[in-house]
């Protein structure tokens, strides 16, 4: 490459505008730990029914083999969001939050069962509440550049805005 083509291209070592400044917070890494945590036990989940349907019995085959297929293909909400967070990308937060309020009902259901449901409802409940706490800090929403409602970059320069 000449010269006159690297000055027209950019220089080397610039960085994306849009990549947000300074390291990752913990909380964002925590809260991205949580979610791929949550998709790993999704993938896990839908494999085990999956499997469960292939090997079952044929009465009920097909509900077992489509429910684990359902469950594999929800695990990738949260397994795109966690990459998302990781990666400081705003439109993860979304896919994050509504994973984790999708896991509050859930939550609720299993801690009213009996059994070893009780303790994977508690463990859930504790992962959605502390993966909801994580997400809507201030330090998260600023790492991942989102800006409250009506905010834009002229506005928050105002100080009549502020």
């Amino acid at each position: 490459m000449s010269s006159e083509q690297k000055s027209v291209s950019g220089t080397v070592g610039t960085t994306d505008p849009a990549e947000p400044a300074g390291p990752r917070p913990r909380r964002l890494t925590y809260a991205a730990a949580l979610c791929g945590l949550e998709a790993l036990a999704l993938l896990a989940g839908g494999l085990w029914m999956l499997v469960l349907g292939i090997t079952g019995d044929g009465d009920d085959r097909q509900q077992a083999v489509t429910g684990g297929i359902t469950v594999l293909v929800l695990a990738l909400l949260p397994l795109l969001a966690a990459r998302g967070l990781l990666l400081r990308r705003g439109w993860s937060r979304g896919p994050a939050v509504i994973t984790q309020i999708m896991a509050l009902p859930v939550a609720y259901n299993l801690l009213k069962a009996d059994g070893m449901a009780v303790p994977a409802g508690i463990a859930l409940a504790a992962v959605a509440i502390t993966s909801l706490v994580l997400l809507v800090n201030p330090a998260t929403t600023l790492a991942l550049g989102i800006k409250g409602p009506g905010r834009t970059q002229e506005s928050e320069s105002d100080p009549r805005r502020r």
